[in-house]
């Protein structure tokens, strides 16, 4: 597996575009938002810039350099013929589709600590009043990303494609989850809609856990949305993910 993971993490030097997308992508779009937040009425929802930014940004790096980059790395492995290959050998089917995603997986980690540490001191946020939300909820945002890309990827027939398959659901979070928009602010039957998105309870509990206002019920129930999406996720990716090249 550490042998597997660091072919990956050198290919992943070598593909420049990719490099860019999970690297820099994350570190732009919280300025989006920032710009967008001057038009929102932040402290009606009990949040501050950097309550919002925080989590927003993290998100980002999930999307991008986690769940898109992965959705990449599998397409491409499958239609080379390296992941059928690899099954032939001792490792098993889990820990081929681990070694193949830890790259992505420790970039996507460095960079959410290094962007929420930016964000902390570029915005003057104080220390967080739960940080073991906030750090369960970023586990369980890297584990669901990976295996909603596997799933991506069952169903994605090239890697030209794998740039596009992803689109929907990254959007869909964007807007949906609370990133650019808190829930706070949306009309109560969407925000109801948009609390069932799976990316939604992640970034709840990354922005719980620096604001401490989730009631234990609120933690619950949000704690179990998370678990409920990141099992049906990895369910999914177990009997759906493709190791042979699509026809």
């Amino acid at each position: 597996m550490t042998a597997l993971a660091r072919a990956e993490l050198t290919l992943l030097r070598r593909n420049r575009g990719a490099l860019v997308a999970a690297l820099f992508i994350p570190l732009i779009m919280p300025f989006s938002v920032r710009t967008a937040a001057k038009e929102m009425d932040l402290a009606g929802a009990g949040l501050t810039l950097g309550t919002l930014v925080l989590p927003a940004a993290i998100g980002f790096s999930l999307l991008f350099a986690v769940y898109s980059a992965l959705v990449g790395v599998f397409v491409v492995r499958r239609e080379e013929l390296v992941l059928k290959r690899l099954r032939t050998g001792e490792l098993r089917d889990t820990e081929i589709l681990t070694g193949s995603a830890s790259p992505a997986l420790l970039i996507g980690l460095v960079q959410c600590v290094l962007l929420a540490v930016g964000c902390a001191v570029l915005l003057n946020l104080s220390a967080p009043s739960a940080i073991h939300l906030s750090i369960l909820g970023l586990l369980l945002g890297l584990l669901m990303c990976s295996a909603l890309a596997a799933v991506t990827a069952s169903f994605t027939k090239t890697g030209e494609s794998a740039q596009v398959t992803p689109l929907p659901f990254t959007f869909l979070s964007m807007l949906g989850s609370g990133m650019f928009v808190p829930l706070e602010l949306l009309p109560d039957r969407i925000a109801a809609i948009c609390e069932a998105l799976p990316l939604t309870p992640v970034i709840t509990l990354i922005r719980g856990g620096w604001t401490g206002d989730l009631t234990t019920t609120e933690t619950i129930t949000t704690l179990v949305s998370a678990l409920a999406w990141t099992a049906a996720a990895l369910g999914l990716a177990r009997k759906r993910f493709q190791w042979e090249p699509r026809q």
